[in-house]
């Protein structure tokens, strides 16, 4: 019988296989985020020292738009220089990313003036070392927007859902393909033996 089709020469197993390679590391790091975002409410949860924040304003444009993902990294605030753009907590507790454009000393304490790219005036209260959710790395475009919509439970299902159906199918379909070229196969070594043996018997 002929040898069965390697494994790796199959569109539908690789498809399989990409999609698991993306989807496990996101379903880790979102039950992680979770996690931790049950454990302590009052915390922003990270992953690896990594934190991801929502844009909700354009105050930071053209560089940082609004609904963009953005990635900050938890650093040591004693660290952080003018001219870093910077992830930090206000009075509200609302999570504002602006430019670091001015370091001043009150009573022994560091603080940092803020400011958004695109506004015309400082933030009005200093930013607390204490109060610096991590330096901004990098921004994925418009991706906020979407995790947004994500947030909604029935979205959520919607989409799990959608996921699981589109595996369903890639694995029917791939077995499918699997059986139906073994069935072949052996189709075509039982026509070769018959062959065989009609020669052998000619033959004699």
């Amino acid at each position: 019988m002929k040898n069965k089709k390697r494994w790796y020469k199959s569109v539908s197993n690789w498809v399989v296989i990409a999609a698991c390679v993306i989807l496990i590391p996101i379903l880790i790091m979102n039950l992680s985020i979770m996690y931790q975002a049950n454990k302590d409410k009052d915390t922003v949860p990270s992953v690896f020292g990594y934190k991801p924040f929502i844009v909700l304003s354009g105050s930071m444009e053209t560089e940082i738009k609004r609904g963009d993902l953005i990635i900050t990294k938890i650093v040591d605030a004693k660290t952080l220089k003018v001219d870093d753009v910077i992830a930090f907590r206000d009075e509200q507790g609302t999570v504002t990313t602006h430019r670091i454009i001015e370091i001043v000393e009150r009573d022994g304490e560091k603080y940092f003036m803020t400011k958004g790219d695109n506004n015309s005036s400082q933030d009005h209260n200093l930013v607390a070392l204490s109060d610096v959710e991590g330096i901004y790395v990098t921004r994925i475009p418009s991706v906020g927007n979407m995790l947004s919509s994500l947030a909604n439970p029935t979205t959520i299902v919607i989409v799990v859902l959608a996921i699981t159906v589109i595996f369903a199918i890639s694995f029917m379909i791939s077995t499918k393909r699997g059986i139906n070229q073994e069935r072949l196969e052996f189709l075509e070594y039982k026509r070769q033996k018959e062959l065989e043996e009609n020669k052998s018997e000619d033959n004699k």
